[in-house]
């Protein structure tokens, strides 16, 4: 299940503005990008060798972070698609585009909170800045190989996916993401799949097992004591295990399954944590993440 390693991989950094896209940078250098941010567009195609290879310079078995946005200086959606087009033609190098998310009401907080002003809102509230960014990046959002949503995202757990994600050890295909969550918070917004598994007995009732979680034994047994468990694992991994290939070949790198309940504490923890590692027993490179299970 691996992928040939290529020499150079291009990582275009974007998103919108406060959802981490410089923490983001100085992440993937630590991980061992060459990280450049706010490079003005008509730069960044200097940086590699044309097909002629006639005076450019070589980046041969360099890995680059390259940071745009919309304070980039002559920043423009379709130039920069176009622009990765090119890159991508030549037969060395990798190019994918990371897309840094965040809530609204998130996005606006931190602005608050820092006392920045959001470039696109010097002379008017900071959430019609938000909205008017959403709305000029979103064809690259669209276009993006993989997004993070970093609403609820502490630092530690950035780095930990970019490292799954970017890292430069072992360049493998397929990076795949389990979550649980609880759908009174919301679908996860990065989630390719998502399932629904309210329908088994819930061990919130249970008093003994309420403070418990999907991790803890006595709430495993409980759960998979239900008589739909077994025949929905089964079903589960029969109809995922194919489509993991599929996916791969397709050139599809990231792919984020979510499983979700009531509380996201109970359940889809449990679920989560089986099916991550029937992956991994499956030779799947994956990681797990239960989003609301520390929540009140």
């Amino acid at each position: 299940m691996k992928t040939p390693a290529v020499q150079n991989r291009v990582l275009l950094v974007s998103g919108v503005s406060g959802a981490g896209k410089s923490s983001a940078l100085k992440l993937l250098e630590d991980i061992g990008y060459e990280a450049v941010d706010n490079m003005p567009l008509s730069l960044i195609g200097r940086l590699f060798p044309s097909p002629e290879g006639a005076g450019e310079a070589s980046t041969e078995n360099q890995h680059l972070a390259i940071g745009v946005d919309i304070r980039t200086r002559d920043f423009d959606t379709t130039k920069l698609l176009e622009l990765m087009d090119q890159l991508s033609s030549s037969s060395n190098t990798r190019v994918s585009l990371l897309f840094v998310d965040c809530d609204d009401e998130v996005l606006g907080r931190r602005f608050v909170e820092t006392r920045r002003r959001h470039p696109l809102a010097a002379d008017r509230p900071v959430i019609d800045g938000i909205r008017r960014e959403r709305r000029v990046m979103e064809p690259l959002r669209a276009r993006a190989d993989y997004v993070i949503d970093t609403t609820d995202f502490a630092l530690g757990e950035l780095k930990a996916q970019l490292e799954h994600s970017f890292g430069l050890a072992s360049d493998s295909g397929l990076a795949i993401f389990v979550t649980s969550f609880s759908f009174k918070r919301g679908l996860p917004r990065d989630a390719d799949l998502v399932f629904d598994v309210r329908f088994f007995k819930n061990p919130h009732y249970d008093k003994l097992l309420r403070p418990q979680s999907g991790k803890d034994k006595a709430v495993q047994d409980y759960i998979a004591a239900d008589p739909a468990f077994a025949d929905f694992f089964a079903h589960l991994t029969g109809m995922i295990g194919p489509l993991l290939p599929r996916y791969q070949a397709e050139g599809k790198s990231y792919l984020t399954i979510a499983f979700g309940c009531t509380g996201g504490r109970h359940r889809s923890v449990f679920i989560a944590e089986s099916f991550h590692v029937w992956l991994k027993e499956n030779g799947w490179r994956a990681q797990i993440r239960h989003r609301d299970l520390d929540k009140a």
